[in-house]
């Protein structure tokens, strides 16, 4: 189904072990300074927490994609529909029932589990191109569906209370809460594919007929994968849209969403653990330098095609696949 994603058989060491504890230490004492910097940027500080925050969504979308699209070589252009329902379930638990953004977004992602859950049950009937298509599909319907519903406003959105913080630190909730679900998402990818279930997932990718003469049952796994992968982006879907304070299907249901998600696991290596966080952040800031540097303008696309182009030269199984391939992959990214 997918080129071979596995990991190359290494022997575990200390050294490598300690890399990669010091890595997350390092993470994640700084995610949480990260907050107190205000005196250090000064008026950039809401700036700095804003592009945080948005890196930190990628990261945790595109990790969630990785589940399906990269573990199971399943390509899915339909990972954001989940994105979205998550930001519709939180929005109108907020505006007609009055439930706090704390208790939104966790049963966004409950939602968003069980909805992944009943679509993969449909969708992965089918393999190859006709998933695909399948997936787009599903975008195209999600989107159709939300701009005619008149109940979350149709095509001019729902517009959502204005968060309860003060100016200066309006931002900080929002990259918490993201920071969490990024973490979150990074860490299922990370029991996933030291599980059974990783396995399974990659001896599917690597060949679904072999896979299932020697007993694996495919047809589950992927489900689970599907589902699994539809949680997180629910998650991050409810806080995004609390943060932009209003809903519109044009913010979700784009298949430029599900492109930049695809190419974000490319790009940094799916079917590896830290991959999607390489590749998230990696675009995440060619994308502000070159809207620094060219405004808003086709010039990010060239820029961004520019990048893609070089890593699959260069770089054919993404960053993380090919240095851990060429055996130069630094410890503390080695997470599989």
């Amino acid at each position: 189904m997918a080129e071979n994603q596995t990991p190359q058989a290494k022997i575990r060491t200390p050294n490598g072990r300690r890399s990669r504890i010091v890595a997350a230490t390092v993470v994640l004492v700084a995610l949480a300074l990260l907050p107190l910097s205000r005196p250090v940027v000064g008026g950039a500080f809401n700036y700095v927490m804003q592009i945080t925050t948005i890196a930190l969504m990628w990261v945790a979308l595109s990790t969630s994609w990785n589940l399906i699209g990269g573990f199971a070589g399943y390509i899915s252009l339909g990972i954001n529909v989940f994105f979205g329902i998550g930001g519709y379930v939180a929005g109108a638990l907020l505006v007609y029932q009055g439930w706090s953004p704390f208790l939104t977004a966790p049963i966004a992602g409950v939602v968003g589990l069980a909805v992944g859950l009943v679509i993969g049950l449909i969708t992965l009937r089918t393999r190859g191109p006709a998933f695909i298509i399948a997936t787009i599909a599903l975008l195209l319907m999600a989107a159709l569906v939300f701009d005619n519903w008149e109940y979350v406003g149709g095509a001019n959105g729902l517009s959502l209370p204005l968060p309860q913080f003060s100016q200066e630190w309006v931002r900080v909730p929002f990259y918490v809460a993201m920071a969490i679900a990024a973490l979150g998402s990074v860490a299922l990818s990370w029991k996933v594919a030291h599980s059974k279930l990783g396995l399974g997932l990659r001896a599917l990718a690597q060949d679904e007929v072999k896979a299932e003469v020697l007993g694996i049952n495919t047809r589950l796994y992927k489900i689970i994968a599907f589902a699994l992968s539809a949680a997180f982006p629910a998650v991050v879907g409810a806080i995004w849209g609390y943060s932009l304070t209003y809903l519109r299907p044009s913010v979700f249901f784009t298949i430029a969403i599900a492109a930049q998600m695809v190419l974000m696991a490319i790009i940094g290596g799916r079917g590896t653990v830290t991959g999607p966080v390489v590749g998230a952040i990696l675009l995440v800031v060619v994308n502000e330098v070159s809207v620094a540097r060219f405004g808003s303008s086709e010039l990010n696309i060239v820029v961004t095609g520019g990048i893609l182009l070089i890593v699959l030269v260069f770089f054919p199984l993404g960053i993380v696949g090919s240095l851990r391939q060429r055996r130069r992959l630094p410890a503390f990214l080695d997470w599989d």
